[in-house]
């Protein structure tokens, strides 16, 4: 935890605020701090700066905060994802916040088993979780926003033109004759398949929208790899 996340529920005053949980065990097991110390948080959505530590016992800890800084820039890319495999869509999730994507679109795919969309990880309190750990990781405040879209042709065909509209757009798919470009100047689109990739009927229907086709090479990446190589190649996610 490289900052400490603030929501509006942790506030009991506009300058202080109340941890508890996995934030405070973290403050006592990991950075061992004690009434006086300084720890760097940042307010959900908000500025970030630097919480004192005014009161600390083994239930809470509370903080006299002051905000006074800035957040990282976003990445000005639209992430369209074939719904992964539960047990990597967490390092996904958390993934995508540290590199600073702030708009994610979950989809449909021909291989995306059903079961994925059972997952508990889907649910409001579990993705609010995940993000927030990235952006911990990464020392940003701002949430991204997670869409759920799990019928493929209606997105593609009635939603996928409106996002792409200004913007440079591109499917990830091994196979394709030109290579993801790189150091891009311009807000982009990037869609990415289920391991195995989109089916050809679906890189069709996303060419026909607007999408061109770009590859990694030969070797064939997991999405949990694929993902953070391909934003990082497209923008200085980490400048």
């Amino acid at each position: 935890m490289n900052l400490a996340l603030l929501f509006d529920e942790d506030f009991v005053a506009p300058d202080r605020a109340i941890l508890t949980g996995r934030r405070l065990s973290h403050l006592h097991t990991v950075l061992k701090v004690a009434a006086g110390d300084h720890i760097p948080v940042g307010r959900s959505n908000g500025l970030m700066g630097t919480g004192e530590v005014v009161r600390l016992t083994s239930t809470e800890a509370e903080l006299r905060v002051t905000l006074d800084q800035q957040p990282p820039p976003s990445v000005p890319l639209t992430l369209v994802l074939a719904m992964p495999r539960p047990k990597m869509f967490r390092r996904v999730l958390q993934t995508c916040a540290s590199l600073g994507i702030k708009d994610l679109w979950l989809i449909n795919s021909y291989k995306v088993e059903k079961s994925f969309w059972q997952t508990p990880w889907l649910s409001e309190d579990n993705l609010r979780e995940n993000l927030t750990l990235g952006l911990e990781q990464a020392r940003d405040t701002v949430m991204p926003t997670v869409h759920i879209r799990k019928l493929f042709k209606p997105f593609v065909e009635d939603e996928l033109p409106g996002i792409l509209a200004g913007k440079r757009a591109l499917v990830a798919h091994p196979g394709t004759p030109t290579p993801c470009p790189v150091h891009l100047d311009e807000p982009a689109v990037l869609c990415v398949g289920p391991e195995g990739g989109f089916t050809h009927y679906e890189v069709g229907k996303l060419e026909e929208a607007g999408c061109e086709g770009v590859h990694l090479g030969p070797r064939i990446l997991r999405v949990e790899t694929a993902v953070p190589v391909l934003i990082s190649r497209l923008f200085d996610a980490c400048g």
